[in-house]
C-alpha cells in the first residue's frame, strides 16, 4: 500500500458510517417532494419542511465532503481551506435546524425527555465546537481550529454510528425501550467523541516532538 492510498481508509470509513443517515434523508426529502405517504411518523415534517429539508441537505454535504478533509494531501492545498468554506456553514446550519427540529416539532413515539435533553446538549455542542472552529482558523490557530471542527464533525456523523449501535443491541435483546433508546444514541455521540479524543491525545505529543526536535536542530 503507498502512502497515498494509506490516506484514504479515514474518509471511506467515514462516508460509510454516513451512509445510512443520508439514504435515510434522501427518502425523507422524496416523500416531501411526492406529498406523501403522510403517517404519524413523518406529519410533523409536512406540517413544517423548512428546519428538516436544510437539516438534511447541509447534514449531507458536511458529512460527505467533510470526510475529505481528513486526507492528509487536501489537507495542504487551497481545496481544503474552499471545501471548509461550504462544510462549515453546512454543519453550522445542520445543528441549528437540528435544534429547531428538537423543540418545534413534537415528540414522536419512542422518544422522551431524556432524548429531548442529549439533543439539546450535543446539537448546541456541535454548534459551539464548530464556532470555535471558526474563530481558531481566523485567528490562524490551526491546531485548535482542527481540534474543534474535529468534535463537531463527531457529533455530525452521530447518526452513522448510532445506527450501529443501535443495530447491535436490537440483534440480541429486540428493539429497546424508551430509556435505552435514548442512551445507545447518546453513545452513538460519546463514541464518537471519545474517538476524536484519542486521536487528538495522539497527534499532540508527536506534534510537540517535532517542535523540540526543530528548536535543538537551529541552535
Amino acid at each position: 500500500m503507498t502512502r497515498r492510498t494509506r490516506q484514504w481508509p479515514v474518509p471511506a470509513g467515514l462516508i460509510a458510517l454516513s451512509l445510512v443517515p443520508v439514504v435515510a434523508g434522501g427518502v425523507r426529502l422524496t416523500q416531501l417532494t411526492a406529498g406523501g405517504p403522510v403517517g404519524p411518523d413523518n406529519a410533523r415534517f409536512f406540517a413544517m419542511p423548512v428546519p428538516v429539508v436544510l437539516h438534511i441537505g447541509c447534514a449531507t454535504v458536511f458529512c460527505v465532503l467533510g470526510a475529505f478533509q481528513f486526507v492528509p494531501a487536501l489537507r495542504r492545498r487551497p481545496w481544503h481551506r474552499r471545501a471548509g468554506r461550504v462544510v462549515l456553514p453546512c454543519g453550522l446550519v445542520a445543528a441549528l435546524s437540528g435544534l429547531w427540529m428538537t423543540v418545534a416539532y413534537p415528540w414522536p413515539a419512542g422518544d422522551g425527555p431524556v432524548l429531548y435533553g442529549l439533543r439539546l446538549l450535543f446539537g448546541t455542542a456541535m454548534a459551539v465546537a464548530l464556532v470555535l472552529g471558526f474563530r481558531a482558523v481566523r485567528r490562524r490557530e490551526f491546531a485548535a481550529h482542527s481540534a474543534w471542527v474535529m468534535r463537531g464533525y463527531a457529533i455530525g456523523i452521530g447518526a452513522g454510528t448510532q445506527a450501529v449501535v443501535t443495530a447491535a443491541w436490537f440483534i440480541p435483546f429486540g428493539a429497546p425501550d424508551e430509556t435505552t433508546r435514548a442512551l445507545l444514541l447518546g453513545a452513538g455521540w460519546l463514541i464518537n467523541l471519545a474517538v476524536v479524543e484519542w486521536r487528538l491525545r495522539r497527534v499532540r505529543p508527536a506534534a510537540a516532538s517535532k517542535l523540540r526536535s526543530a528548536a535543538t536542530s537551529s541552535r
